[in-house]
C-alpha cells in the first residue's frame, strides 16, 4: 500500500503520524519501505520532527537507514540519538562503513564514537582502520560464516542457520584449517544438492581465489567481475582468513572509481554533485582552470607570432577554431577509451602496442576523411587549391597527433604509477590546441606566397 506512494506523500503521512502520535501507523509505513526510501523521508522531514522519527525506529532498522545517508548526515544523526543508542547502532552497522565514516575524524572524535560500541566490535573497526584507504582490508566485512573441513553437511547447515542473521551474505561458506587459513569454499547451492551425511571435505572447492588485505579495491573489483563472484575472501600475508568483500561493496567501489575518473577527466577536482554549493564548486574547479588559462596564453602568443601570415591570408583565420577544436575532440575521445580500458583490464606491452597501432589507424582514417572534406570546402569557398591543401594537410597531421597524445600520455602516466585520469580532457585539449596551431601556421607560412 504505502510503498507505491510518491515520496512527498509518504513524507506528509509520516509527519502526520508523528504529530498525532500514531506509532502503529508510522510503524506500518516504515515496514513497507526499503532503508534507502526511509533515508529520503528522514532527510525531507523538518528538523523538529527528525528526532521524534528516529526514536520510533528499532536499532537494526536505524542502522540500515543510517548506512544510506551521506557521511555528514550519518554523523549528525548519530549525534541526535545520543551516545548509548548510537553505540548500539554502530555495533549493528557494517564495520567497513564505520571505518569509512571515521577515517577523516580526529583521534578524540573517533574514540568518542568507538567508546559507545562493544569492545569486540570496536576492536574490529580499529583493526580495519589500520589498513590503507581504498584497499581490500578497508572494504571487507568480518560478518561471514566459516566451517571446518571435518564438518558434515548437516553440521554446516546447522551452523549456517545459527549465524544466518549475523552474516552479511550466505552465498558461500569458507572452509578453514586449524590455523584459520583458507582451505576451500562451499556454495549454498552445493549444500542444498549434497546429502546431509556427506563430509564438507568431499564437496568443497579447494582452488580458492583470494586477495590480500592491502590489495587495491579496483583489483578486487576486477577479480569479482572476471570470475562472476558474489563475494571474495580476504587473507593476510600468512593466508589467514580476515574477511570477505561482497558484490554490493564492489558496486560502491565501481561507482566511486568511475566518479573519480570523471572528476579528473573534467579537471573538476573533488566531487561536485547537485547539492554542492556554488562557492564550493567554484573553489574546486578554479585551480585547474587557472592553470589551463595560463597554458592557453601560449596559444595566443603563437597566433600573435604568425600575425604577418594571417594579415596576408585572412581566410586562414576562418579555419583556425575548427583545426584546434577537432584536434582536442579526437584527443579527448582517445583519452576516454584508454582510461576506461586501463580501469577494466590488465595491460601488458603487447596490448599497449596493439592499442597504439589501432588508434593510429583510427586517426589515419578519420584524418584523411576529414582532410579531404575540409580541403574541398576551402577550395569551393576561396577557389584556391593551395588553401585547401594547407587546411587539409594541417587537419590530417593534427588529428593524428591529437589522437596519439590522447592515447600515449595516459599510458605513460600509468607506467609511472600515476593515475592516468589526471591526463584530464581539458589539459589534453589545451596541449593539442598549441600543437595544432603550430602545425597549421607552420604549413601556412611555408605556402603563404602561393595562397595570396
Amino acid at each position: 500500500m504505502y510503498k507505491t506512494l510518491p515520496q512527498d506523500q509518504l513524507t506528509l503521512l509520516t509527519i502526520k503520524a508523528l504529530k498525532e502520535g500514531k506509532k502503529k501507523e508510522l510503524q506500518q509505513i516504515m515496514e513497507e519501505l526499503q532503508p534507502y526510501d526511509m533515508a529520503l523521508i528522514y532527510k525531507d522531514l523538518p528538523e523538529k520532527h527528525q528526532s521524534r522519527f528516529l526514536l520510533q525506529l528499532t536499532i537494526p532498522v536505524l542502522a540500515d537507514m543510517i548506512q544510506e545517508l551521506d557521511q555528514e548526515d550519518q554523523i549528525s544523526t548519530l549525534q541526535k540519538i545520543g551516545k548509548e543508542r548510537s553505540g548500539k547502532v554502530l555495533d549493528d552497522m557494517d564495520n567497513d562503513d564505520i571505518a569509512s565514516l571515521l577515517e577523516n575524524m580526529s583521534h578524540e572524535r573517533i574514540q568518542q564514537f568507538l567508546s559507545g560500541m562493544t569492545k569486540e566490535e570496536s576492536s574490529i573497526v580499529q583493526d580495519m582502520m589500520n589498513y590503507p584507504p581504498e584497499t581490500a582490508g578497508r572494504l571487507m566485512t568480518n560478518r561471514f560464516v566459516w566451517i571446518r573441513d571435518s564438518y558434515s553437511v548437516r553440521e554446516a547447515v546447522d551452523k549456517l542457520k545459527t549465524f544466518a542473521e549475523f552474516a552479511e551474505t550466505i552465498n558461500y561458506l569458507y572452509v578453514v584449517d586449524d590455523k584459520r587459513k583458507v582451505a576451500g569454499v562451499v556454495s549454498y547451492r552445493d549444500l542444498l544438492l549434497a546429502d546431509m551425511n556427506q563430509m564438507i571435505k568431499d564437496i568443497m572447492y579447494t582452488r580458492v581465489i583470494s586477495i590480500g588485505v592491502e590489495t587495491d579495491q579496483e583489483e578486487a573489483a576486477r577479480l569479482i567481475e572476471r570470475y562472476d563472484f558474489l563475494a571474495i575472501p580476504v587473507v593476510d600475508d600468512e593466508g589467514i582468513l580476515k574477511g570477505i568483500i561482497t558484490f554490493d561493496d564492489i558496486i560502491d567501489v565501481v561507482i566511486q572509481e568511475a566518479n573519480e575518473d570523471i572528476e579528473k577527466l573534467s579537471a573538476s577536482g573533488k566531487a561536485i554533485d547537485f547539492d554542492t554549493k556554488s562557492h564550493v564548486a567554484a573553489y574546486r574547479r578554479l585551480p585547474w582552470l587557472i592553470l589551463l588559462l595560463f597554458i592557453g596564453l601560449v596559444s595566443g602568443s603563437i597566433i600573435a607570432s604568425f600575425e604577418e601570415t594571417l594579415s596576408q591570408a585572412v581566410a586562414l583565420a576562418f579555419f583556425m577554431p575548427m583545426i584546434a577544436g577537432m584536434t582536442g575532440n579526437t584527443g579527448t575521445q582517445s583519452l576516454a577509451v584508454v582510461v576506461r580500458g586501463l580501469a577494466s583490464r590488465d595491460i601488458d606491452m603487447k596490448t599497449v602496442l596493439r592499442l597504439i597501432a589501432r588508434e593510429f589507424g583510427v586517426a589515419l582514417i578519420i584524418g584523411i576523411t576529414c582532410a579531404i572534406l575540409i580541403a574541398m570546402i576551402a577550395y569551393v569557398w576561396q577557389g584556391s587549391l593551395i588553401l585547401g591543401f594547407v587546411v587539409g594537410a594541417s587537419l590530417l597531421l593534427t588529428l593524428i597527433i591529437g589522437t596519439m597524445a590522447g592515447t600515449v600520455i595516459p599510458l605513460i602516466l600509468y607506467k609511472l604509477n600515476i593515475d592516468p585520469a589526471v591526463a584530464s580532457g581539458p589539459l589534453i585539449t589545451t596541449i593539442n590546441d598549441i600543437l595544432s596551431l603550430l602545425i597549421y601556421f607552420g604549413i601556412a607560412s611555408f605556402f603563404i606566397h602561393s595562397i595570396i
